[in-house]
This record gives structure tokens, C-alpha cells and sequence, in this order.
């Protein structure tokens, strides 16, 4: 057993850990990754990987000021400069770049692309070590910063540690924070397919009374198609073998999809989770370790790099004048930026998800006619979509 002392441990390196740490580290903090496993090699012979990011053009930029965005760009990502949204056929709300005067709305990206260029710079930064495979087996107050015992017996003594370890924090845990979190009644299915024709440049929504079907274009002739129904609905889906799913997709989806082969599937239960605190004294969450959101508008990883830029922003601040940065009056800066802004958002996707959810006709008229006035909003759509994007 060994007693290593660091700035700056992050527990888990995954895509909002790993660019946390890598900010950190371009500003001079000595850090410490603590991650079960490192990304896989990329392969382009290989297909996309199931698991998709919508990526906004604020954490486009976050990651380009990071250094990284190019060697994202040398794997694969795939732009997307229109987005779609419609129940009834009548009440379509369109999403152009153009509208914002941008070239382009975002990019999809696969998840084990994001973490891979992330994990290379954090290789060949020289403030980060990486702890890998590893992981957290009990955390203690030490020294006014904390103490983390390793699975492999070793100790890390730190001034900071930081929860990027995902929804099920043991950061979180072990620190004694709660959670405000519900299940909703709905599961999630995201299903890698290949296209007859090209995929084009548009994400599309068709909301169904069971949960929306989604289309995020990817590169090639590939896309990614997300499912959302009831759990009993989701389960029985991926015990169906590709050729039965095709058939599903082919009678569930609408015209507009075309003719798609599944090669792929993987679904997940949907929760609300929401930490009672982002930071205290020596200890901050970020990420979906703070906060878990539905699905619906792609926003999970973005809110996650939005955490990211502010306490890259309030550390560097309090380094910069002095301050004890690992102190809570400062990483309380952080949570106040954060805190308000996340739950807005959590709220507007469950907004969406019990409007979009009830098969009550009044309901179903009203949401329509809600669709319509958002398409004719004008201002107030460009002022949503900025939102959206984090601009």
C-alpha cells in the first residue's frame, strides 16, 4: 500500500470527466484520473458505437479550446444543421441553422469517440496521472481535503475530488449527498441502423402517444434511431432479433425513415436525478453525477460540459487571485452557477415528457396547437434554440 498525494483527483474519466481533467491540468493543477477502464482503440472499419451524443455548438467549442476537437473531427462526427420536431402532420416545428445565422447546429458524435480523444490528451499531458483500471473503494475527510482508498489498496491524498463517475456516483454516495430522483414510466431505446439512402444533415422527433421516435444522421449511411415506449415495451423489443426489430421499425416509424437495416440495440430505464449539492468543502459533482435529465432534446452531455466550462472558470479565477480554490465558499460559486440553470432545463424536458405523454384528446389538441404557435414564433424559437445550443 502507497500514500500518493495529488492536487486534483477526478473519479472517472468518461466524456465530462475527462475534459474537466484535462481543463484543470492545461491550467496547472497536478490531477489524478481515477477510471475502471480506458476507451477502446478506434477502429473506422468498425460500425458507429450505439451509444450517440448530440454535440452543441457550445461544447464544440469547449472541446475545440480543449485541443481536441480535431482529433474528433480525424475519427468521425457527423454535422447536423436542421432539426425537426411533429405529432401531427400539420404541426411541424423546424430548427434551421440558418435561423442563427450558423453554419451548423451541432454535430452527432459517438460516446466512445468523444472519451477516446479526451483520454489520448490526458496520456500526453504531463499534470495527469492516470489510475487505470482502478476504481474508488472509501473516501474520508483529511487534512481539510480528502483521503481515497483505491481497490488496489493504494491511498490518495488530495485537496479536491471531483464525482464524474456518472449517475450512480459513489463519489456522490460516499460524500452523503442526496438526491431529489424519480423513475419515469418510460424506457429508452437507442438501435444503430444502416440506410439505404444517405442520411442528409437533419435530426428529426415524431412524437407518438407511448414516446417519441427520434433520427440522428451519422456518417456514411448510417444513423441512429432512439425508441422511447414503456419498460415492459423497450424489454420486449430487445429480446426480438435484429430481422423481428426491422419489422417493428419498419410498422412503428414513419414514411420519412425509409428503408434502415438494424445491426445494433441497446436500451436503458430513464430517471430524474438531481444532488441536494454540487460542491462542498474540498469535494464538487459534476456532470450526470450532479444531474441526470431525459433524454428527449439530446441535452445530458451538453449540460454536463456547461458544468465543466464553470468550474474550469471558477477555479481558474481563484487560482488566479489567491484563493484556496479547493474551499467551499469558492466551489459554492460553481454550484450557483450551475445549479439554477440545470434544473431549468430538467424541468422543460419534463414539461415535454408529460405533455407528449398523455393520449387524452383536449391534451392532444392542445400540444398540437402548442407545436404551430412555436413554429410561427419567430424571436422567441431563435431565442429557444440559442438556449438549447448554449449561446
Amino acid at each position: 500500500m502507497t500514500l500518493q498525494k495529488t492536487e486534483i483527483a477526478v473519479v472517472g474519466g468518461g466524456m465530462v470527466g475527462g475534459a474537466l481533467a484535462l481543463g484543470l491540468a492545461q491550467q496547472g493543477f497536478q490531477v489524478t484520473v481515477i477510471e475502471q477502464a480506458a476507451p477502446p482503440a478506434f477502429d473506422e472499419t468498425q460500425q458507429p458505437d450505439v451509444r450517440i451524443s448530440a454535440i452543441s455548438a457550445a461544447s464544440v467549442d469547449l472541446l475545440r479550446g480543449l485541443g481536441v476537437w480535431e482529433a474528433i473531427l480525424a475519427m468521425r462526427a457527423h454535422p447536423y444543421r436542421r432539426l425537426e420536431t411533429w405529432e401531427w402532420e400539420n404541426a411541424h416545428v423546424t430548427f434551421n441553422a440558418a435561423e442563427l445565422k450558423l453554419p451548423l447546429l451541432g454535430y452527432m458524435v459517438e460516446n466512445n469517440v468523444l472519451q477516446l480523444a479526451l483520454w489520448q490528451a490526458l496520456e500526453a499531458h504531463d499534470k495527469v496521472t492516470l489510475r487505470v483500471p482502478d476504481s474508488l473503494k472509501a473516501l474520508h475527510r483529511h487534512e481539510g481535503g480528502y483521503l481515497l482508498e483505491l481497490d488496489n489498496g493504494d491511498e490518495l491524498a488530495v485537496k479536491l475530488v471531483v464525482g464524474a463517475d456518472g449517475a450512480n456516483s459513489q463519489v456522490r454516495q460516499m460524500a452523503g449527498i442526496g438526491i431529489h430522483a424519480w423513475q419515469y414510466q418510460q424506457s429508452c431505446m437507442l438501435i444503430t441502423v444502416k440506410c439505404e439512402n444517405d442520411p442528409g444533415d437533419s435530426t428529426w422527433q415524431h412524437f407518438t402517444p407511448n414516446g417519441p421516435h427520434a433520427f440522428l444522421p451519422l456518417f456514411g449511411n448510417w444513423a441512429s434511431l432512439v425508441w422511447y415506449d414503456t419498460p415492459a415495451r423497450i424489454r420486449q423489443l430487445q429480446s426480438l432479433s435484429m430481422e423481428q426489430l426491422q419489422r417493428e421499425i419498419d410498422k412503428h416509424f414513419p414514411a420519412r425513415l425509409g428503408k434502415v437495416t438494424p445491426v445494433a440495440a441497446g436500451g436503458f430505464p430513464l430517471t430524474r436525478r438531481h444532488a441536494l449539492q454540487y460542491a462542498r468543502e474540498g469535494l464538487a459533482l459534476v456532470g450526470d453525477a450532479a444531474h441526470t435529465i431525459h433524454p428527449l432534446a439530446g441535452q445530458g452531455v451538453n449540460l454536463g460540459y456547461r458544468d465543466v466550462e464553470a468550474l474550469l472558470s471558477v477555479m481558474s479565477s481563484a487560482r488566479g487571485h489567491a484563493e484556496p480554490w479547493a474551499s467551499a465558499a469558492v466551489l459554492k460559486r460553481y454550484q450557483t452557477r450551475r445549479m439554477a440553470d440545470n434544473f431549468l432545463m430538467q424541468s422543460g424536458m419534463d414539461l415535454f415528457y408529460a405533455g407528449f405523454s398523455n393520449d387524452l384528446a383536449p391534451v392532444r389538441v392542445l400540444r398540437n396547437i402548442g407545436l404551430m404557435a412555436a413554429e410561427r414564433a419567430g424571436g422567441l424559437k431563435r431565442q429557444a434554440l440559442k438556449y438549447a445550443l448554449g449561446l
